[in-house]
């Protein structure tokens, strides 16, 4: 077997460990999606100012609010009333694209403060192992599909709230190695990136700041 061959394989190997890698840390990616178009007469939801007693709009635009997530969310506004779902929402989607592209640009002094500790040690271990290779991602953020929230939980002992959400983004991104060939991905096509994220923090502190706890597909 020739030289060239040989490099050939080995550098097969290297993308097929970190691909794999990725998909543990930040979920999947799938083929190409062209963009939604919105429709222009799609109004964004109103704000509901919540009413003691009756129903909370806020929570109900986005989750039914007799089921277990309903109540947790539930839980955290009559400890922290001026709470907001919505606002948390748009929040959250502007942490995902600047969690996710600094992960792909290997910026751990960014990631670091809207991380716990064990998600950074996750995140830390795969961009190291990328420097260790060699490689490095270009990376284009295109979107966010979509942002739901799929699940919450609420902690009276502790006042601990957390909020597990689906994201779906849309990014194009390359893989090259040191030499600057193009190993992996293509610059023209957009993929989607799907991932379940947890946020948590302790509902009724001054630290208004929620932190990503923990990531999964």
């Amino acid at each position: 077997m020739n030289g060239p061959i040989i490099e050939l394989l080995v550098l097969a190997g290297i993308a097929v460990f970190f691909i794999m890698r990725l998909k543990n840390v930040l979920g999947t990616r799938e083929g190409y999606e062209a963009p939604r178009v919105q429709d222009p007469e799609q109004s964004t939801a109103p704000d509901f100012e919540v009413i003691e007693g009756g129903l909370d709009q806020d929570i109900a635009d986005h989750v039914d609010i007799n089921s277990p997530a309903g109540t947790a969310l539930q839980e955290m506004k009559a400890v922290e009333p001026e709470f907001s779902l919505t606002e948390f929402l748009g929040g959250a989607r502007q942490a995902y694209e600047m969690i996710l592209m600094a992960f792909e640009n290997g910026d751990l002094d960014t990631l670091k403060p809207f991380l716990s500790n064990d998600v950074y040690e996750s995140f830390e271990s795969v961009i190291e192992d990328r420097k260790a290779q060699g490689l490095v991602i270009e990376a284009t953020f295109i979107g966010v599909r979509e942002v739901k929230v799929v699940g919450a939980t609420f902690d009276r002992a502790s006042n601990e709230g957390e909020i597990t959400m689906k994201f779906i983004g849309e990014l194009t991104s390359i893989v090259k190695n040191e030499d600057g060939e193009i190993i992996e991905g293509d610059e023209t096509t957009v993929k989607k990136q799907k991932d379940i994220w947890t946020f948590a923090r302790v509902m009724g502190s001054n630290d208004p700041n929620w932190q990503l706890v923990a990531t999964g597909e």
